[in-house]
């Protein structure tokens, strides 16, 4: 999350914790705090800054929107709210191929138990999955289970 507002026009950003595992070159999402969903933006990383406690991005654009963090009182008690900011660069990815898209049909991944054992486990962690998904066919999420 984010330490301070990260105003329009900034290519750097503080985070609230030291992030040791994010590199230059990752792709970082940032969190729309308004109520515009749109206003989320993705960038890359093109320096990391871990001095101290907190952990300082630059970005390889200037933000379009600004993305707020602070702290708020209501009756006595106090609220965090900041913008969240999440890594999306993964070394796992599934997807699609390049006519996905256009032809809205995409990876399917399903797993299942036979009919009667609900002993089916699925586990994907760090994974990103893309082109994904099959427009109009029932049961055909990006993934399914």
């Amino acid at each position: 999350m984010l330490e301070t507002t990260a105003s329009a026009g900034d290519d750097t950003i503080t985070l609230d914790t030291l992030v040791t595992d994010w590199a230059v070159g990752d792709i970082i999402v940032i969190a729309s705090t308004d109520h515009d969903h749109y206003q989320s933006e993705e960038r890359e990383i093109t320096a990391v800054d871990n001095g101290g406690s907190t952990t300082v991005l630059t970005l390889n654009e200037t933000l379009v929107y600004e993305h707020y963090a602070g702290e708020q009182t209501f009756g006595g008690e106090t609220i965090s709210m900041r913008a969240e900011v999440g890594l999306l660069t993964r070394n796992v990815v599934i997807q699609g191929d390049p006519s996905s898209q256009e032809n809205l049909y995409g990876v399917h991944i399903m797993t299942f138990s036979p009919y009667g054992n609900d002993s089916s486990i699925s586990r994907i962690s760090y994974t990103e999955v893309r082109f994904a998904g099959q427009a109009f066919n029932l049961g055909r999420y990006p993934i399914h289970y």
